[in-house]
């Protein structure tokens, strides 16, 4: 009888400490997240990493691809992915996947629903048949919610390739035509003045920063800019935000909002201050309504703090 007791007071104390540590860290214990849980709220299989990390992943095999005229199979750089990894309010992932030019629109919006961001949009290639990019996403929460969010990404590629099968070869809607653009009403509606040139319309707003310990502004790169072509019935904008991090989430939700298509995320410099990061846009509608979704995202970068202070 006496040589029980010591073993159940061990016993005791070990289920104590266990449920401790489940209780403290919301995972599975010694603060381990869970593949099998993270594998059915994304619907597909997770493996976990020796470092605790679970993985996910697709490989796009549904749509073949040459690069430099060669067959290029998923292995190569065609795989989409997520990582998890537990963090303070739950977990934080990170991914990367591949998007044909159709798929961005629907796979950064999907993203933007589930909460998700959007830290990057580019090439790893170039020769590539069809074209191929890479939007990279994060996102802090639940990790069941956040692989959640990643499926409904994925879920809105599939959709793609299941309406249409090629990727498409340009956006829907129709193609602007040279005619006249009011520079007017384009200024008045981003509020900054602008220059026109062969029937363009361009407005450039610059920012102030700090390079290699030099001042450098606007005329050595640092600006907003958005080039309206086509007439004012159908025009076609193009364009660039300069951005600090804090300001990348807003500007691509508002131009998203005002159904204004995000083509590339990324940086130009290296070593500046503050680090800039760069969004280029395009999109087609009427002139003086795209300039007003121009302006929401101008807007709302203000909010988040920044932005373009002259012009």
């Amino acid at each position: 009888m006496r040589s029980r007791h010591p073993i159940l007071l061990v016993v005791g104390v070990v289920a104590l400490v266990s449920v401790g540590v489940r209780s403290y860290s919301g995972a599975e214990p010694e603060g381990r997240l869970s593949a099998d849980k993270i594998g059915q709220a994304a619907g597909v299989k997770a493996t976990t990493a020796p470092d605790g990390v679970v993985r996910i992943a697709w490989a796009r095999t549904d749509v073949p691809v040459e690069v430099d005229g060669m067959a290029l199979k998923p292995f190569a750089g065609l795989g989409s992915w997520a990582a998890f990894t537990p963090a303070e309010h739950g977990a934080m992932v990170m991914g990367d996947t591949v998007v044909f030019q159709d798929e961005v629109t629907p796979a950064m919006d999907a993203a933007f629903a589930a909460g998700l961001e959007v830290s990057a949009l580019h090439n790893h290639f170039f020769y590539d048949e069809p074209k191929v990019y890479f939007m990279h996403l994060g996102g802090v929460g639940g990790a069941e919610k956040l692989a959640a969010g990643v499926k409904s990404v994925w879920d809105a590629i599939k959709k793609v390739r299941a309406d249409h099968p090629k990727p498409a070869g340009r956006f829907a809607g129709g193609v602007p035509k040279d005619g006249t653009i009011d520079q007017t009403a384009i200024e008045r509606a981003l509020g900054h003045k602008g220059e026109a040139q062969a029937g363009v319309v361009k407005v450039t707003i610059g920012r102030e920063g700090v390079m290699h310990g030099v001042k450098v502004a606007g005329s050595m790169g640092l600006t907003t800019w958005a080039a309206f072509s086509g007439s004012d019935g159908l025009a076609a904008v193009d364009g660039d935000f300069i951005m600090t991090a804090a300001e990348v989430q807003p500007v691509l939700r508002a131009l998203r909002k005002a159904d204004i298509h995000i083509v590339a995320l990324h940086n130009h410099m290296v070593g500046e201050q503050p680090a800039f990061y760069f969004t280029h846009f395009w999109g087609k509608g009427p002139a003086e309504k795209l300039a007003q979704g121009v302006k929401g995202a101008l807007d709302e970068q203000a909010k988040a703090g920044g932005g373009p202070k002259g012009h």
